[in-house]
């Protein structure tokens, strides 16, 4: 919506003429500082570690889901590796490759 410059400086200059032919008065309302005081410590402090609770709670649904779908996928794509066998096999051998050496393992610091 468009609004012309002129009618907002009008505006601006009706307020502000209205503002100053009626001050704002020194009387302050009885008790005025107290009921602020009081609505101030109603509110609390802001709990951040609930915060934080909540956030993972809203998250753990979708990781869960998530972890599903990859736990589903795995089982029914069957082994993926070259030689037929399962997972578990290639990661043994890879592991207890250098026991099967017949050479002692290196040592790192040389």
């Amino acid at each position: 919506m468009y609004v012309d410059r002129m009618n907002l400086d009008d505006l601006q200059r009706t307020l502000i003429a209205a503002a100053k032919a009626h001050p704002p008065t020194a009387a302050v309302p009885y008790a005025f500082e107290r009921r602020i005081m009081a609505r101030l410590q109603d509110l609390g402090v802001a709990d951040t570690w609930a915060f934080w609770a909540s956030a993972l709670w809203r998250a753990a649904a979708p990781c869960v889901a998530l972890a599903l779908v990859l736990v589903t996928w795995s089982f029914l794509s069957g082994p993926v590796n070259s030689s037929g066998l399962d997972v578990s096999q290639d990661f043994e051998n890879t592991v207890l490759a250098a026991a099967t050496l017949d050479q002692p393992p290196a040592d790192p610091l040389r």
